[in-house]
């Protein structure tokens, strides 16, 4: 599924243009960790003890790796970790820096303690990784001029400076990037009470009427994703405006959701259609992801990016050695009797026999 693809879907958790710029100028994202009050205590509480120490010894930041499925709030924590300590944010993506030319353009004008944000950082290319490995450590890069005897190296300086990368598959990291990094955590999905709290915050920002049976529908079928709440909440709000009285009440959430085809477990078409897929073709699995692909005609990066996290956290899909297998849960949403389990291997014609002894007396 090609990327604008991706960004159709209602409950992709790829930020749109539209929904970055109403973050930035209406205040939808937090700027402060005070006012990162809702979910991802842990790693809130962790940051917060980080930066109050680089602040008080004169430090910069060491380097930091969040990684998790999109919508959580990486970007978001970058921007507040750049706030917090008084310093630039500069954002870019792994696929936008094609060339280490590209990369020494951005480093040459970070100032000391700047805050550089790559998006994807699993998707850097290689040559441009390696420049990486001495500005983190060193902060210099390293030239190689000339070819053969001639060949000489040459150390550009660089202001002490702090990366921070964000990956939705940390285990496509190579190690020698991974380990350059000083703090790592992992960004979880939210809690249905979670994601409440914050579709109420922005309908409040936003000016729009909710009443709490209306942010609880939000908050069940958002995918545990506070990108996604915000997204079904404009959405819905617009649906309130045309056909309702302009509240988003629990009814006017539900019609407005299920007419976007998202269900009460958070599930669109394209969730709903892997299901069948693995149940219809592959007889409820397992079955690897490349065979699913081919028989959706989607990408198999899309599966598991934009797919497969979230079918894993609810428990419809599992994952085995062999392939991903459909659940008994994924079965009773759907509304498909499962097929009954098979007898192990070797028993399939035994007679039958209770064990049972008799006394003829």
């Amino acid at each position: 599924m090609p990327n604008g693809e991706h960004r159709r879907r209602i409950i992709s958790a790829k930020a749109q243009q539209q929904e970055e710029l109403e973050e930035e100028t209406l205040s939808l994202r937090p700027q402060t960790l005070d006012e990162y009050d809702v979910g991802q205590e842990q790693v809130v509480e962790q940051l917060r003890i980080a930066l109050a120490a680089a602040r008080q010894r004169g430090d910069v930041l060491e380097h930091i790796l969040f990684d998790g499925p999109p919508g959580l709030g990486k970007t978001t924590l970058a921007h507040i970790i750049a706030n917090e300590m008084g310093n630039r944010l500069f954002r870019t993506s792994g696929p936008s820096i094609e060339r280490a030319s590209d990369l020494v353009g951005i480093l040459t004008n970070l100032a000391r303690g700047d805050v550089l944000f790559i998006d994807e950082i699993h998707r850097l290319p290689r040559v441009v990784e390696e420049y990486m490995y001495a500005a983190m450590e060193d902060f210099c890069i390293d030239f190689v001029v000339d070819k053969g005897p001639y060949a000489k190296t040459i150390s550009l300086p660089l202001k002490p400076f702090t990366l921070i990368g964000a990956t939705t598959r940390a285990g496509m990291l190579t190690p020698a990037l991974r380990e350059r990094f000083g703090i790592f955590h992992h960004l979880d999905f939210y809690t249905e009470q979670q994601l409440q709290e914050i579709v109420v915050r922005a309908a409040q920002i936003l000016e729009i009427e909710l009443d709490p049976a209306g942010s609880q529908e939000l908050a069940q079928r958002a995918r545990g994703t506070p990108r996604i709440v915000n997204r079904l909440l404009r959405r819905v709000r617009d649906y309130a405006q045309i056909v309702g009285d302009g509240v988003i009440a629990e009814d006017i959430a539900q019609e407005a959701l299920s007419a976007m085809g998202v269900d009460e477990q958070g599930l669109d078409n394209l969730d709903r259609k892997c299901l069948r897929a693995i149940i219809d073709y592959y007889g409820g699995g397992p079955v690897g992801v490349n065979a699913i692909g081919a028989t959706l005609a989607e990408e198999t990066d899309t599966l598991e990016d934009m797919v497969e996290p979230y079918l894993l956290k609810i428990g419809f899909v599992i994952r085995t050695s062999r392939g991903r297998m459909a659940t008994q849960r994924a079965y009773d949403h759907l509304g498909i009797a499962a097929p009954a389990p098979e007898p192990p291997a070797g028993q399939e014609n035994l007679p039958f026999s209770d064990n049972s002894t008799t006394d003829d007396g």
